[in-house]
């Protein structure tokens, strides 16, 4: 981090163009507003997959072992 003219470090830095006071204040609190927004959801735990399998119970009854349907 750069310092700036008053000697103090910077949190955000300008890399094209002129920002006001307004605008980095601006920026800087939609950042933390969404930082903050992204830690109160419900927790993104591992998805489970279907099953690759069948339910026998389900199935229409009996199939023959050369059957296409198998």
């Amino acid at each position: 981090m750069s310092t700036s003219a008053a000697g103090t470090t910077g949190v955000v830095r300008v890399e094209k163009g002129h920002a006001s006071e307004e605008e980095l204040a601006a920026v800087t609190a939609l950042l933390l507003a969404r930082a903050a927004a992204a830690g109160t959801g419900p927790a993104a735990g591992p998805r489970r997959a279907p099953a690759r399998w069948r339910r026998l119970e389900r199935g229409l009854g009996y199939r023959a072992p050369h059957s296409w349907q198998g």
